[in-house]
């Protein structure tokens, strides 16, 4: 048997981290701050992450680690250390400024319509911190009532979160004052007003209602799962007729920008979307939460339960296909996008935008770990661009849209063959058993434990590499396949 170098995975460790509040692990630091360079790690910052630890003197490392309160065991913060690279001196940060509807933000990051944005004190922390702006929580003029519990999630962290949250609780008139105080106080922030109606009268008297608070644009609420009421909520955005009808009511009622949100409970997500942008609309956002249904005791309300939406970064590439989808209809060049959907790292936020967003919400990820994400959302996504040389965000919206293709134009006629590293391997013969009961049988284990290509059965496609735990499988160059 093979006795590996003993392997520290930073992201691994980094998600075993609590994140938690005024963390006892930095608190006993004076010389570094070991809980911000895991929050780094954990949010795809690893490269810059050794700015928290300059210099850090082994006993202090120590000492956090003796101080870390995790359930389990402490994490290993001097290995975390001892791991990083060094960080590259600190360039100048890229702008990240961008115009959406002709607004001028100062980034692309926004909290989306939910109960991350429910009150002014909430919101007020959120600019504090660094979001640019707000999609508030969908306003009415129905007397909401929500249950209890409302809440489920599938794995901690959360690979999935699901809500059965309606619409904002508090009356319309107090969410108004809110907003009216929101633009007072941060004149310079964006505030989006979220508007649900029930006819065309309710849905004009909202935006213009919205309007004269003072939000910079009205996004129409097409989309949301738990209003299972005709006419309401996804019932809407699920027919073209009524997104038209209510789109162009709200266009003819304000001057502010017009943004309908989609549902992604719908097979074709363009005909609602060119429906609306036919009627007027400015922008689309995309997507609002996915029906689903968890069979969990202790998430049911008075031991009933009922369909409701999931989010999450489970829901990430299903959101983004959606995008995809109408960033390439002929019928949208006229609209721009906000893409919602499973973002918690700057590089899941990068997707969006290469995927054709000028504008990207986040809501679950925010629930989980709070406003303070904005700081690596923003620090990673310029040191991104000022890697790549890039100075205006401008250049990245849709870059990677002429990439997706039919399945029918993809190369069939080469492959690439997985390579193993026996330096990092650790011998636990993950992607053997995958290979054997999942694939094609294309790989050897040895008595020493380290795997082995057959070329003559593998046919490159990489659940090999996929399933390992240590990411000790590559990819080889790109060839033609041999003839059989």
């Amino acid at each position: 048997m093979t006795n590996p170098q003993r392997h520290i995975d930073l992201h691994n460790e980094a998600r075993r981290c609590l994140l938690c509040y005024n963390s006892p692990c930095s608190a006993v630091c004076t010389k570094s701050d070991p809980a911000r360079a895991i929050r780094a790690i954990r949010f795809d910052n690893a490269s810059i992450a050794s700015r928290w630890l300059p210099d850090a003197a082994d006993d202090e490392l120590l000492r956090a680690e003796q101080a870390c309160i995790h359930y389990d065991r402490p994490i290993r913060i001097r290995e975390i250390a001892a791991a990083l690279e060094k960080a590259a001196p600190a360039q100048k940060r890229p702008s990240l400024a961008i115009d959406f509807c002709g607004i001028r933000c100062e980034s692309p990051f926004f909290l989306a319509s939910s109960a991350v944005c429910i009150n002014y004190e909430m919101i007020a922390s959120a600019f504090e911190a660094g979001w640019a702006g707000v999609f508030y929580k969908t306003i009415s003029l129905q007397e909401i009532h929500e249950v209890s519990p409302r809440f489920d999630a599938i794995d901690l962290p959360f690979t999935a979160f699901r809500n059965m949250e309606q619409l904002c609780e508090t009356p319309a008139e107090v969410n108004l004052d809110i907003m009216r105080r929101l633009k007072r106080d941060y004149p310079s922030k964006i505030v989006v007003a979220s508007i649900m109606g029930r006819t065309e009268e309710e849905w004009r008297d909202l935006a213009v209602m919205v309007q004269e608070a003072g939000a910079d644009a009205v996004e129409l609420n097409f989309s949301c799962p738990q209003m299972h009421v005709k006419g309401l909520g996804s019932d809407t955005g699920q027919n073209p007729e009524l997104v038209a009808a209510y789109t162009a009511a709200v266009r003819k009622a304000v001057t502010i920008p017009v943004i309908p949100k989609m549902t992604p409970n719908i097979t074709h997500i363009v005909e609602p979307a060119a429906a609306a942008a036919k009627a007027g609309a400015d922008a689309i956002s995309a997507i609002n939460t996915i029906k689903s249904v968890t069979v969990n005791d202790s998430a049911a309300v008075s031991a009933r339960n009922t369909i409701s939406g999931l989010s999450g970064r489970a829901v990430k590439p299903i959101a983004q296909r959606f995008i995809l989808e109408m960033a390439q209809s002929p019928e949208l060049k006229s609209v721009q996008l906000s893409g919602i959907g499973g973002i918690e790292t700057w590089r899941d936020a990068l997707e969006f935008i290469q995927l054709g967003c000028r504008n990207v919400q986040v809501c679950t990820s925010v629930m989980e770990y709070g406003y303070r994400i904005i700081d690596d959302l923003v620090l990673g996504l310029q040191n991104y661009m000022a890697q790549r040389g890039v100075d205006s965000l401008e250049q990245l919206v849709g870059e990677r849209v002429a990439e997706f293709v039919s399945p029918l134009d993809l190369d069939s006629e080469t492959m690439v063959f997985p390579v193993f590293d026996h330096n990092k391997c650790i011998g636990c013969g993950r992607c053997f058993v995958s290979c054997s009961d999942g694939g094609h049988q294309a790989i050897a284990f040895d008595e020493a434990r380290r795997p082995h290509l057959v070329e003559t059965k593998c046919v490159g496609c990489h659940l090999c590499r996929l399933v390992c735990p240590v990411r000790a499988i590559g990819i080889s160059k790109r060839i033609y396949k041999p003839h059989k």
